[in-house]
């Protein structure tokens, strides 16, 4: 009966150790973001185009009434660009950033999965990580027989978010 119980509470320790991330594609890989950052997920609409901001900064969109920007982020990585598709989607995110806490959409080929990743199973990322620069992720690990890549959203897109909120406060 003890062994039982010990068991239990070990499974319940682990549970609350780990992270949740939510995953998705883009150009064939999964990434994946830490699901409390996510705010909501909606289809792909169209956005208002931002003039002289970097090319991967598609616009931004009102929702409900905040103004929130809109990263693509193939063009983000350097990948090449798709046309948009049924499974398109915008995750809205919140980022921090020099000048505090923003919500930022960012465009993704599709939503995959929300995995519990224990950090003790993750591994730091080799020198030489692909097409992502390794300073944007956070980490990796082996899930299901597949590797997915976890981004520091807020290196990824923190120091953007400053100059996109003044060109947007600008327009």
């Amino acid at each position: 009966m003890s062994t039982a119980r010990a068991t239990t509470n070990r499974d319940r320790t682990a549970a609350e150790a780990s992270e949740q991330y939510l995953t998705f594609m883009l150009a064939g890989e999964e990434y994946g973001v830490d699901i409390l950052r996510v705010q909501e997920i909606k289809g792909w609409d169209k956005v208002t185009r931002i003039p002289h901001t970097p090319e991967y900064i598609l616009g931004v969109i009102n929702l409900r009434g905040a103004v929130v920007p809109i990263l693509d982020l193939r063009r983000r990585f350097g990948l090449e660009t798709i046309e948009f598709g049924a499974t398109t989607v915008v995750i809205v995110m919140r980022v921090v950033g020099a000048g505090g806490e923003r919500t930022v959409g960012v465009v993704v080929d599709a939503v995959s999965e929300v995995y519990n990743v224990d950090p003790a199973d993750t591994k730091p990322p080799p020198d030489v990580c692909g097409s992502v620069d390794t300073v944007f992720v956070k980490a990796l690990v082996t899930m299901d027989e597949k590797m997915l890549i976890l981004l520091d959203i807020d290196r990824l897109i923190g120091s953007s978010v400053d100059r996109i909120a003044s060109g947007a406060a600008a327009a």
